[in-house]
């Protein structure tokens, strides 16, 4: 018999082997002797243990989860293998959310379900089915379902991607359990577009703050990017973001003190009267301690480009918000780079600076138009003195 234990449960299984009591030695959990079938048994054993490893490394890599009975199953042959792509995706997804907290993040869950949420959608719609073979996934799928979330879903290229990368990722589970034997992907280049994410100028964040909106939903979402402008907080943030995050001190003031989802760095923001009234404004729609219930990124996006377009602004990301904190809000009234990486919680000064050279750009430009002007006036009045000097 062998016995498998993992986080204090147990698995037990038989090898199918008989052997003579006399010659076991139970303390080494070995045949004794040297005969050729002591030998035999016990280069059977070494092997199931062997295997045993093995498969909890695979499964550990593959999943980021495993249970003694998973070995075991595997072990033996017991294992159900799931045939499904959308069963497969719904099991991940159900592991992964007893694991958030504990060195899982809900934001990556909710990433997940969402490209559940698409890749159930899409194939409902593509071939009027509520599940897909995972044996007959190709690049063609694959293509099909790229076209389905740039153009029917309307997501940008990086959204898209990291939907596939989801995909991908259900497709090595699949391929680790062998349900199918190849890899879809060999001809999809996973790419990802680098964003320049720039800080919007006072004009254009006075614009956004003020422009009327009459959906309820993009209302809210325009209101959590300015709450954004003016704590610098990031989208992961703002979600996790409860009252256990706020701090009243002795002077009256009202303090933001919140580890960085990305980092793990605390941020400590003193809040303004914008955000103050933006907590207030939304009191009445908590659920549970959590200050704000935001969509999900896809969501957010798909509100901003309609609030970039009623603005008259080419684009707008989530992320621009913290850029706009960093240099229109702190930098440019005077807040010192060491400050300014406290508030914003990073883990290190070198990309606090990277702020810093875009304010110097600004900086930059803006000496380069007052050099224009001075030789402007320069040349005018060594005109006029020439005229002076003539008369």
């Amino acid at each position: 018999m062998g016995r498998i234990t993992v986080d204090g449960k147990i698995a037990q299984f038989s090898l199918k082997e008989d052997f003579r009591p006399d010659y076991w030695d139970a303390q080494k959990g070995r045949a004794s002797g040297k005969t050729r079938e002591q030998i035999a048994l016990n280069r059977k054993i070494d092997q199931t243990e062997q295997s045993i490893r093995d498969i909890y490394v695979k499964t550990v890599n593959n999943i980021g989860y495993v249970t003694a009975e998973q070995i075991k199953n595997e072990l033996t042959g017991a294992v159900t293998k799931t045939e499904y792509l959308l069963e497969l995706f719904k099991e991940h997804n159900q592991e992964f959310k007893k694991r958030v907290g504990i060195d899982r993040k809900d934001g990556t869950y909710r990433q997940y379900e969402g490209s559940y949420k698409h890749l159930s959608q899409f194939i409902l719609s593509k071939y009027g089915m509520k599940d897909y073979p995972l044996k007959q996934l190709d690049m063609d799928f694959i293509d099909d379902f790229d076209y389905y979330l740039l153009v029917d879903a309307g997501l940008c290229a990086n959204t898209t991607i990291n939907h596939i990368i989801s995909l991908k990722k259900i497709v090595s589970r699949a391929m680790s359990q062998k349900t199918i034997l190849y890899d879809p992907f060999p001809e999809y280049e996973l790419k990802k577009q680098k964003l320049k994410y720039l800080h919007l100028s006072k004009e254009s964040l006075e614009k956004i703050m003020t422009t009327p909106i009459k959906s309820k939903s993009v209302s809210f979402v325009r209101d959590m990017f300015v709450f954004s402008c003016f704590t610098g907080l990031a989208y992961a943030d703002v979600c996790q973001l409860s009252e256990k995050h706020l701090s009243v001190k002795p002077d009256g003031s009202t303090w933001i003190e919140i580890p960085r989802y990305k980092t793990d760095v605390e941020s400590l923001i003193r809040l303004l009267d914008i955000p103050v009234a933006i907590i207030e404004k939304y009191r009445h729609l908590r659920e549970g301690d959590r200050l704000f219930k935001l969509p999900n990124s896809s969501g957010v996006g798909k509100h901003l480009r309609k609030i970039a377009k009623l603005c008259g602004i080419e684009h707008l990301h989530f992320h621009m918000a913290r850029h706009t904190f960093a240099t229109l809000i702190c930098l440019s009234n005077g807040v010192s780079m060491k400050t300014l990486s406290k508030l914003m919680g990073h883990s290190s000064m070198r990309t606090t600076k990277k702020y810093g050279e875009i304010t110097n750009q600004k900086v930059g430009a803006e000496m380069k138009k007052l050099a224009g002007r001075s030789k402007m006036v320069k040349r005018s009045k060594i005109k006029k003195r020439d005229k002076i000097k003539t008369a």
